[in-house]
């Protein structure tokens, strides 16, 4: 039961979509799992259409909704606004909102563009100033079996880190008469598989190594060039229409980088991103090789880590599989008795838990803006490396 003498946070999530349903299940589930210094109240719920946000809010479990973004700007019952509307958006609501002092949470990537993020970063900071939080929503660094990576990796268990992969392999765009979505239109999405899907790799392996992507040289490719539109009023299980729209995001994304500082200073990375990869349905794949040792994790089996201890005797090494389940292990003892594993909406649960208790602390959380403008900062790299042919292209100008 959730204790009401507790103060209160009041939250307005903009996005109904399915990242307004993964965060909603946070908010719900979080204060009931975990002991937070402040009550979330699921306040309003905002999205363009009428009649689906009203839906969304007694299906989702919100007291309000509202059409129109500016109202719960101005409504001072809301403390947080969290962002999971299309990336388009982002820039805008996320300055107004911490202008006018409201603690934001913002799905990745960040924003659209470099300059567009750059912009949510000076808002950040000066809202920082004044006791204002910001954090933009990388989950899956909340996954228990990537936080115990971490762990490991700080420890120095994989010694110095030489080599990493990271691929994240979807198929979901496999039927080229599927029809379009707001990821496929470059105004909408900013970018393709690398900024949807990418951006989650590169997060991931700078957050386990506490290294930096210094330059990239990549390869984007768009495979279906039209898709079929929806007929009005039609969702994505309905009947596309026989007009075709434009594809103007890539399909996939390869890229080689190397990487500066951390445990894997100097070390060189391989990237995938796709939403091609036939029979791969959510494969976040990651695997860091070290003088001192090795990790393997798949999202796909997200309750495991695959960890090589080169230090063991000649005949005892060989890959371990560690189910990540102990109450020792990140989050774990807030959930169900050891060997009984946890799911996706889990990870949102803890980035709930996470950003709540910086601004209940009065510390600003990770990731930041200004990690996410890094991350940008990349896509836009290896966007540049693309284009051009260039070999090498640097992250930071």
């Amino acid at each position: 039961m959730i204790r009401t003498t507790e103060p209160t946070l009041g939250v307005a999530l903009v996005g109904y979509g399915f990242m307004g349903a993964a965060h909603s299940q946070g908010w719900r589930v979080a204060p009931r799992f975990f002991e937070l210094g402040a009550q979330p109240i699921m306040h309003t719920i905002v999205g363009r259409d009428a009649a689906r946000v009203e839906d969304a809010r007694a299906k989702l479990g919100w007291r309000d909704a509202q059409t129109d973004w500016r109202r719960v700007i101005d409504d001072p019952e809301i403390d947080i606004v969290d962002i999971c509307s299309p990336g388009d958006s982002h820039a805008e609501i996320a300055i107004a909102a911490l202008e006018a002092g409201k603690h934001v949470l913002c799905e990745k990537p960040l924003a659209n563009s470099v300059e567009e993020a750059e912009r949510m970063v000076v808002a950040a900071r000066r809202a920082s100033e004044a006791g204002v939080r910001s954090m933009v929503g990388f989950s899956y660094r909340r996954v228990p079996a990537i936080a115990f990576a971490r762990r490991l990796v700080q420890e120095g268990r994989l010694g110095e880190i030489r080599q990493v992969r990271a691929l994240y392999l979807q198929d979901w765009l496999t039927d080229e008469n599927g029809p379009m979505t707001w990821r496929l239109d470059k105004a909408r999405a900013g970018s393709g598989s690398l900024g949807d899907i990418g951006a989650h790799a590169i997060d991931l392996v700078e957050h386990l190594t506490g290294s930096r992507l210094q330059s990239v040289t990549g390869t984007l490719e768009t495979f279906v060039h039209e898709r079929p539109l929806l007929g009005e009023g039609v969702g994505l299980s309905g009947t596309a229409s026989e007009e075709r729209g434009q594809v103007t995001v890539d399909d996939a994304a390869w890229f080689t980088a190397r990487l500066t500082g951390g445990h894997a200073d100097r070390a060189i990375g391989a990237f995938e991103a796709t939403r091609y990869a036939t029979g791969r349905k959510n494969a976040l794949r990651l695997e860091l090789s070290g003088s001192r040792g090795a990790i393997a994790f798949d999202l796909e089996s997200m309750n495991e880590l695959q960890f090589y201890d080169a230090t063991a005797p000649a005949g005892e090494q060989g890959f371990t599989r560690i189910l990540v389940t102990e109450p020792e292990h990140p989050y774990m003892a807030n959930w169900w008795p050891t060997g009984h594993a946890i799911g996706y909406e889990h990870a949102f649960s803890h980035e709930i838990k996470d950003f709540v208790d910086a601004v209940t602390g009065g510390v600003d959380p990770e990731p930041s803006f200004a990690d996410g403008l890094h991350v940008q900062r990349v896509l836009a790299a290896v966007e540049r490396s693309a284009a051009t042919g260039s070999a090498w292209t640097a992250t930071e100008n």
